[in-house]
């Protein structure tokens, strides 16, 4: 390869390669190994708390990390340690804090023998003490240990591009690496497509190329609605719809032929505006010989499909079935289809009763006003107390920012007295005082979390069986009856249901218990039979764990105790689920409602309940449970949030905040709020536009 000549000022040099100009190859920056981030000590925690004395654990490093020594030496050194931190002078302070590491010869007096001798030591102030430990680390507990002291921060040399300065000194059309992957996709586009004039003529054609390329691949991310997403933007920061629809594109950008694509619920996140895109995209994969399945539920995506298969008639152990199958018009016309009336163009969605646009801040109103933060600009906002309110916008709009990243801190902190974030300039909440994020999180972090012991159920049926006289008489309390620390509790795994077989070199296999067929209970539970009123015969507590919500409602309609509880999750729509069921099992829209069960039936004037996506994953019959929820929540009293995209839930709120009009740069406004019908009219938003099609 022969050098090139600069026309500028003679120099020869060979040009980089593609892998010099990697962050993950040769184009990292040195000094934080192209991760773009470093660790430093944060000096906040080295004296949390500085009332206290240095002999009493005021420098944290030498308490944690095994350097009490270190007392003694300061002390040697002319540091009092006998005074609170605070009132040490700035040299006793420097110290402490920067010390150089030299060696000291001092006398240590044990504090448990009370004998004294000389020792020679190096002394590791307190900031050192932390980095030597971090370059230490050889394990995760050894990381837990230092992490606490320390603080990821933007790489000082590369700035957090994660690009060495070599690479970030080559510039093109203007711009560096770095500042061309900082821009949008939407940004990006028309920069890319200015580059080929910039060039001598003799490399145009190579530009022009290779931007087509680049064009035909962010078209993709365009319309799968990601023209928001800057290039540097770390993947592991992406939603999983995000992620989804990035793995899409590049399956389309490979392509394929002769591939079972299996994508579960894509359109989650999605915009009804990029619905069109995704199909787009999805009818590339089948143009190139390729096949796909689609798990999803929203009705756009339904029709469009060459071949459909309906799975039902309820969930848990009542589905399974094949209703219907063919094409979409085959099921639609299916007498026993659950999917059928939304289907239809001319029937499907799902409605409440509305509050009349006139009565809509009879109860008062949320008001916040907000400086910039991210890409949304200042907000002034009011949303409707006692009410159900639908926040909408194209995925990037702003949504989580206003919301959860204000109005439920903002909320908070005013409850609380407390100061306001940052960017938060007023809020307004007169009788609120608690704002509620009912999120898809797992519930629990394992199996021994139930369903019976979330909801309560478990406690008052370890009461009942303790009543008995044959518990009685083997003197079991109730305790005996927990799975978790109860004598009944099977013994081979431990209440868990499962166990846990290390397969050697390979990652360790869960099975359901070989004794207790995952009923958690040993032997001597099934010997100890509860009959309720009416029933024919007596059941075990082993036996009661299998049933699921609705049958055991049938089961103990007679006992008050447990029929409100179980009431309220069947309300719910969780009748399918078995009490014995674990909740970080349960999906995201399961457990949503789940964790309402402790809500329901409360007066909640005084709360916010804020849902993020509750429709993900529902089927539009579903979506009507939910929505009889969120009634049930506004007729108590509570204030109702929910960030959505589902048309027929939007569509059936009482108020509409519509935010937008783009992704990114290009959103971060209100564009319209009103009714659904008022936004439905509204020519400016993009939502509105669907929402007249299901009004």
């Amino acid at each position: 390869m022969l050098p090139t000549r600069c026309p500028e000022c003679g120099v020869e040099f060979y040009g980089p390669g593609a892998e010099a100009m990697a962050f993950n190859s040769d184009g990292a920056c040195p000094t934080c190994s192209g991760t773009g981030v470093v660790r430093e000590v944060d000096m906040s925690t080295i004296v949390p708390d500085d009332s206290l004395t240095i002999d009493e654990g005021a420098v944290a490093p030498w308490q944690n990390l095994m350097w009490s020594l270190m007392k003694d030496i300061a002390r040697d050194m002319g540091v009092r340690t006998d005074v609170p931190f605070r009132d040490l002078t700035d040299k006793e302070k420097d110290i402490v804090f920067s010390a150089p590491a030299e060696k000291h010869h001092f006398f240590y007096k044990n504090e448990k023998t009370n004998v004294a001798t000389e020792m020679d030591f190096t002394y590791y102030n307190a900031v050192y003490t932390v980095e030597n430990a971090l370059s230490k680390v050889k394990d995760e507990s050894g990381m837990k240990r230092v992490a606490k002291f320390l603080r990821e921060c933007d790489c000082p040399d590369c700035g957090g591009t994660r690009l060495s300065e070599k690479v970030r000194s080559t510039t093109l059309a203007g711009k560096n690496l770095a500042e061309a992957t900082a821009m949008t996709l939407s940004e990006l586009i028309p920069w890319v497509k200015n580059v080929p004039d910039t060039l001598p003529l003799d490399l145009r054609p190579m530009a022009e190329s290779i931007g087509e390329s680049f064009l035909d691949n962010a078209k993709r991310l365009i319309d799968l609605g990601l023209g928001y997403l800057s290039l540097d933007r770390a993947s592991s920061t992406l939603s999983t719809g995000e992620r989804q629809r990035v793995q899409l594109a590049r399956a389309v950008r490979n392509e394929t032929t002769g591939v079972l694509y299996v994508l579960d619920e894509p359109s989650i996140g999605l915009h009804p505006s990029n619905i069109d895109g995704l199909m787009e995209v999805v009818e590339s994969l089948i143009a190139d010989g390729n096949s796909v399945v689609l798990v999803d539920h929203d009705v756009r995506v339904l029709r469009r499909a060459d071949h459909m298969i309906e799975l039902s008639p309820l969930a848990g152990a009542d589905g399974g079935t094949i209703l219907a199958q063919g094409t979409v018009s085959d099921v639609a016309a299916a007498p026993n289809s659950k999917i059928a009336p939304f289907i239809l163009s001319d029937g499907g969605a799902v409605s409440r009763r509305k509050c009349p646009r006139e009565e809509l801040f009879s109860l008062g109103a949320i008001e916040m006003e907000t400086s910039p933060i991210h890409t949304v600009h200042p907000l002034s906002v009011r949303i409707p107390k006692g009410r159900l309110t639908a926040v909408t916008g194209v995925s990037g709009s702003g949504k989580t920012t206003m919301v959860l990243e204000s109005l439920i801190p903002a909320l908070n902190a005013n409850a609380a007295g407390e100061k306001l974030p940052g960017h938060i300039v007023k809020i307004t909440a007169d009788g609120i005082s608690r704002a509620n994020l009912i999120d898809a999180s797992p519930i629990g972090v394992n199996i021994r979390s139930t369903v019976a012991t979330y909801s309560g159920v478990l406690d008052e049926l370890r009461k009942m069986y303790a009543s008995l006289d044959s518990a009685k008489a083997m003197k079991l309390g109730a305790g005996a009856f927990s799975y978790n620390t109860g004598s009944l509790r099977c013994p081979t795994c431990d209440g868990t249901g499962q166990i846990s077989l290390d397969v050697q070199f390979l990652p360790d296999v869960t099975i359901t218990c070989p004794d207790c067929r995952g009923g958690r209970y040993g032997d001597a539970a099934w010997e100890i039979t509860l009959t309720p009123k009416g029933a024919e015969r007596g059941y075990s507590i082993t036996e009661l764990m299998s049933m699921t919500v609705s049958e055991a409602l049938r089961l103990f309609k007679g006992v008050k105790r447990i029929a409100e509880k179980l009431n309220v999750l069947e309300g719910l729509g969780l009748g399918y689920l078995t009490l014995g069921e674990d909740t970080p099992a349960l999906s995201g829209g399961e457990a949503q409602r789940l964790k309402l069960a402790s809500e329901m039936g409360k007066s909640q004037s005084d709360s916010v309940f804020v849902f993020d996506e509750p429709t993900i994953g529902l089927h539009p019959l579903d979506v009507q449970v939910l929505l009889g929820v969120l009634s049930r929540l506004v007729d108590a009293g509570a204030t109702v949030l929910v960030i959505e995209h589902d048309l027929d839930l939007i569509s059936s709120a009482d108020y509409v905040i519509d935010m937008g009009p783009g992704g990114g740069a290009e959103g971060g406004e209100i564009v319209a709020c009103g009714t659904p019908e008022e936004i439905a009219a509204n020519p400016g938003s993009i939502t509105g536009k669907y929402i007249k099609e299901v009004l």
